[in-house]
């Protein structure tokens, strides 16, 4: 009985990584996230509905800043772009 409770135990040790969760991209969203629980904190006492659209509006303008950093790594010395890129409202 004693080496099936230890075989239970090495399997479940040996399954913990391959059903552990990924970890989370929170980039913009601890920021986004702050500053949106703040702002639904004074305008009503709504601070936790103001921190999940913070967080999410966060993660948007960081995702969308790492996408026009990319794009601006990606194109060739010297090439000028088509059109200015889209400033995003800070």
């Amino acid at each position: 009985m004693k080496h099936a409770s230890y075989a239970a135990v090495a399997f479940a040790l040996a399954l913990a990584p391959a059903i552990a969760p990924a970890p989370a991209d929170a980039k913009g969203c601890l920021k986004g996230a702050l500053v949106g629980g703040v702002a639904g904190h004074f305008a009503g006492h709504h601070g936790v509905t103001g921190a999940i659209g913070g967080c999410i509006v966060g993660h948007h303008l960081a995702k969308e800043k790492t996408k026009q950093q990319a794009a601006e790594h990606s194109a060739a010395p010297g090439a000028q772009p088509s059109a200015p890129p889209a400033q995003s409202p800070n």
